[in-house]
């Protein structure tokens, strides 16, 4: 009874913290600042003639930002894996302790590749400034990363990844040595968060498409790669959704076919 007491508190907590992560964004969101939230917006600040000190808070906040964002997208579909170390290591008296350093491990994985995604965006858009075509015509991009996430769906490392993911008993075994408690804990996030970036990077390039401040799409993105990760039918989602996002791109090729002419 006490543990089943305490499973659903542990629940219900974890539940909690996703609530306020999506509360928040849907707050931002609808802030003044929502600029930080939005990726594009975000760059045409980035672009205009801000101080150094302006600029480094632009930053910040896009990473908190991100942060949240990922939190909400990404902490439902690894709850079976905290549920499952929780329990392992609840006769520990820093239990909890364990537990957030394996969430924090998993979100610090996720906030680098944010860096590195948003710092490739402004790169790319630095570039494509010495293309006019290509400048006025940014349906392309969005073309290209439709594409290469369709295309990952097919990749072997995706499904090596995904099969990581599925299987979060034998993945805490295999990376959850105990003996030094903190760091192996910080380390099993790590670990999990790097093999969750490898299985579903290319899907959250298209936050890049819809919009990086987009609930909707979060929900939308969130709940797929939960339901690839976490549901007995998840890995047979993936190529029909690399069909998909694949299809949506040659759709909008062929809507603006006149353009080539």
């Amino acid at each position: 009874m006490r543990t089943a007491a305490g499973n659903r508190t542990f629940l219900a907590i974890m539940g909690t913290l996703i609530l306020l992560a999506w509360l928040t964004l849907w707050a931002w969101e609808h802030s003044p600042y929502s600029r930080y939230l939005q990726h594009g917006l975000w760059g045409q600040t980035t672009h205009a003639s801000l101080s150094a000190h302006s600029h480094g808070l632009s930053a910040i906040l896009y990473l908190v930002g991100w942060t949240l964002m990922t939190a909400a997208m990404m902490l439902p579909s690894t709850l079976p894996l905290i549920e499952i170390f929780r329990r392992l290591t609840i006769r520990k008296k820093n239990h909890l302790q364990l537990v957030a350093l394996v969430i924090a491990g998993y979100l610090i994985v996720w906030a680098g590749f944010g860096i590195v995604a948003h710092l490739s965006d402004w790169g790319l858009y630095q570039l494509i400034g010495r293309f006019p075509w290509v400048q006025s015509n940014g349906w392309v991009l969005g073309v290209g990363i439709l594409v290469l996430a369709g295309g990952f769906q097919f990749s072997s490392l995706k499904y090596r990844c995904l099969d990581k993911c599925r299987a979060p008993l034998s993945f805490v075994m295999q990376y959850w040595r105990g003996k030094r408690d903190q760091l192996h804990s910080f380390m099993l996030g790590i670990h999990h968060g790097i093999f969750c970036v490898g299985c579903c990077w290319a899907l959250m390039l298209l936050m890049f498409v819809v919009g990086t401040g987009s609930i909707g799409w979060m929900l939308a993105l969130g709940a797929v790669m939960a339901i690839e990760k976490n549901m007995p039918w998840g890995r047979k989602l993936s190529a029909p959704l690399g069909v998909a996002l694949i299809g949506l791109g040659l759709l909008i090729v062929l809507l603006h076919s006149p353009q080539f002419i």
